[in-house]
């Protein structure tokens, strides 16, 4: 899928915005996009993978030479508020549009995990099913989005200590699930999402917009 002008291979672009999310899963928290642009006559990182398939401390350690060695990049935040007024596909979307906008003057294309694109891009756009696994500057993106994220809900934990977000990360895991019920949903609970309006007894309100089943992460 693509967005734009089409580009002949003769023209193919070398400057590339890997765009991807962390965080359109979880019960909590905020979903972060990430755009990379790396340089292309600059060595490459070694050791770039999708940032699922990294440990904790490798992501941290590939993050640190990505924002150094990337000519372009930018990270944003879409807090629940925003998830829960205008859904979590389309505040995954507004923040892949945002981050784009940021790195557009370094792109000749973006690239975006996933099998859709956000409206209203200022550059040439293709959806990549899979990128995180073929595109490095994708892999870049994710990884920054998913240390970001990480590092957001390690801080909240100690203002929640009992729903144990620096274990799950806001996701739905059987004890994340088992304190929803115990204290009910905080401030950073995604009140759109179905088991955070059961935990509450049903009584969240949010905007009708907002109704839309969690896309996985």
């Amino acid at each position: 899928m693509t967005a734009g002008c089409m580009v002949s291979a003769r023209t193919a672009p070398r400057r590339v915005a890997g765009v991807d999310e962390a965080g359109r899963g979880p019960l909590a928290g905020p979903v972060v996009v990430a755009a990379v642009v790396f340089d292309p006559a600059r060595p490459r990182i070694n050791g770039l993978d999708d940032s699922k398939q990294l440990t904790a401390r490798r992501r941290e350690l590939l993050h640190g030479r990505i924002v150094e060695r990337a000519l372009a990049w930018e990270v944003v935040v879409v807090d629940v508020d925003e998830i829960d007024r205008i859904n979590i596909h389309q505040a995954t979307m507004l923040g892949m549009r945002r981050a784009v906008e940021a790195v557009a003057a370094w792109t000749d294309v973006a690239r975006i995990d996933g099998n859709a694109l956000p409206r209203g891009l200022p550059c040439v756009a293709e959806a990549w099913i899979g990128g995180d696994a073929r595109e490095r500057s994708i892999m870049a993106a994710s990884i920054l989005a998913k240390v970001t994220r990480d590092r957001l809900m390690l801080a909240l934990h100690p203002l929640h200590p009992h729903y144990g977000f620096d274990g799950h990360k806001g996701y739905a895991t059987p004890a994340h699930l088992a304190a929803l019920r115990l204290h009910g949903p905080c401030a950073h609970h995604r009140r759109s999402f179905a088991p955070v309006r059961a935990a509450a007894g049903g009584d969240l309100s949010f905007p009708p917009a907002a109704v839309a089943r969690p896309l996985p992460a």
